[in-house]
């Protein structure tokens, strides 16, 4: 097997089957793999994605009894995958015409290469900020007191570019990456799993890499749709993010960017 293609569902059922055909219709010779995760959506989207997709014999279904979180939901794909490569796509994008072919052969022209990023193209043709540099005291000072853009926050390359990270919506982790790094940290819910996951693979000497060559349809914001509402999807992040900065470290970066946010509005009113 070439590649092993993983979606984690929960209640998006059919943007989850759209996101399937994409990968099914993708014209290449590569042995690959779909290995889909309902994660406890309780909204049959079990039974829906069953019937579908019932005569796809290279689409494994795997069933959550209850939402496990994204981490948790990837390493049951992971560990059922059979590919020498693992791409994780989110349910709400859309792979375009011979990308996994085009990502394995990019791959191979680097063996210390550990991850790979991709363009991610909006609906409204916009690119979408997916590098990241690793959040830290160091960096939020940089962006919130001193105006760095891009310092702490998401951006992207116009060429291909080595980053510290890449957000999971288009993830590719190659053969050397998950023999030294492995599964992801379960201690994530959501958020934050990407960053801590491309941490430990530039840890253990390997790459991650932005590859905007490669571009793929992502509908932003749909996959986590009923987590929760909108306006408090920010508190999501505060668990993840304890997790990954420790206590002292998240409450210093926090007080950073509330104290960094406050001094902008002030100068704003002045003006």
């Amino acid at each position: 097997m070439d590649i092993s293609v993983i979606i984690v569902n929960y209640k998006t059922k059919k943007e989850t089957l759209d996101a399937v055909n994409s990968c099914l219709t993708n014209t290449s010779r590569l042995k690959k793999e779909i290995i889909v995760v309902d994660n406890g959506s309780a909204d049959g989207s079990y039974a829906y994605l069953s019937k579908k997709l019932k005569n796809k014999p290279s689409v494994v279904l795997i069933k959550g009894k209850m939402n496990l979180g994204f981490a948790k939901a990837v390493n049951l794909a992971l560990k059922r995958s059979k590919g020498e490569y693992r791409l994780l796509l989110n349910s709400d994008t859309r792979v375009t015409n011979n990308c996994f072919k085009r990502l394995i052969d990019f791959a191979e022209t680097d063996k210390t290469i550990g991850v790979i990023g991709t363009k991610l193209i909006l609906p409204n043709g916009s690119i979408q900020d997916s590098c990241f540099n690793f959040p830290g005291i160091v960096n939020a000072l940089k962006e919130y007191w001193f105006g760095l853009k891009g310092s702490y926050s998401p951006f992207y390359k116009n060429r291909t570019s080595q980053v510290d990270a890449v957000v999971g919506a288009s993830f590719l982790i190659t053969p050397k990456a998950f023999q030294k790094v492995g599964l992801f940290d379960e201690r994530y819910f959501m958020y934050f799993e990407d960053i801590d996951y491309c941490r430990r693979v530039k840890k253990a000497g390997l790459k991650v890499i932005y590859y905007p060559e490669v571009e793929i349809f992502h509908y932003h914001g749909l996959s986590g749709k009923g987590l929760t509402e909108a306006s408090t999807q920010w508190r999501r992040l505060i668990p993840s993010s304890v997790i990954y900065h420790g206590r002292i470290r998240y409450e210093i970066i926090n007080f950073i960017l509330w104290s960094g946010q406050l001094w902008k509005r002030i100068i704003k009113s002045k003006i």
